[in-house]
């Protein structure tokens, strides 16, 4: 039981990691095409980057179906890679981009911090120059500005709200979020 809870620890504390590198190089790389509708304004539910949830976790799916047919530890990585993907609904798509009924800005501590590093992350154009990669880890927001800062010669082309929290709202409202 102890190597399975251990199993499990690892594997969620890894998956920040492997989100990191997959967000940085394959999201903002050749895998563009679909990341690029969550740093668009958004106008219904879904968005073509839900499709990566999809593949984590039909991959966890597949880890926890093999670990109980035998191929024991990995059902508790596939349940790590879950309870990653749980974490990350609540943080990143509830809190952060407001895709359900989480309607709170945090004043201070680690979540004002995480929400502010993927605000950053979200307030330049395109793919290229973006800093903060991580889900559930922000660096703090002043060398988060410092990156910024050094990437972008000029003023960043967002002046408003990130433009992944923007849902379009009522005739003649202002989108939400921020």
């Amino acid at each position: 039981m102890m190597t399975n809870t251990l199993i499990f620890l690892a594997t969620l504390a890894a998956m920040e990691g492997v989100a990191y590198l997959a967000h940085k190089y394959i999201m903002h790389g050749w895998g563009w095409g679909w990341h690029r509708s969550h740093h668009e304004p958004r106008t219904g539910w879904f968005e073509k980057n839900d499709l990566y949830a999809v593949v984590f976790a039909g991959l966890a799916i597949v880890l926890i179906a093999l670990g109980n047919a035998g191929w024991h530890p990995l059902e508790w990585i596939g349940a790590g890679m879950t309870g990653y993907g749980l974490l990350y609904f609540i943080a990143h798509d509830g809190l952060v981009h407001r895709r359900w009924p989480f309607k709170v800005v945090p004043r201070s501590g680690y979540l004002k911090r995480l929400y502010q590093a993927h605000l950053m992350h979200h307030a330049v154009d395109g793919k290229d120059g973006c800093v903060s990669f991580g889900f559930l880890y922000a660096p703090s927001i002043s060398r988060l500005r410092t990156q910024l800062r050094a990437r972008h010669a000029g003023p960043l082309r967002k002046t408003d709200q990130a433009a992944a929290t923007a849902i379009a709202s009522e005739p003649g409202e202002r989108a939400n979020g921020a």
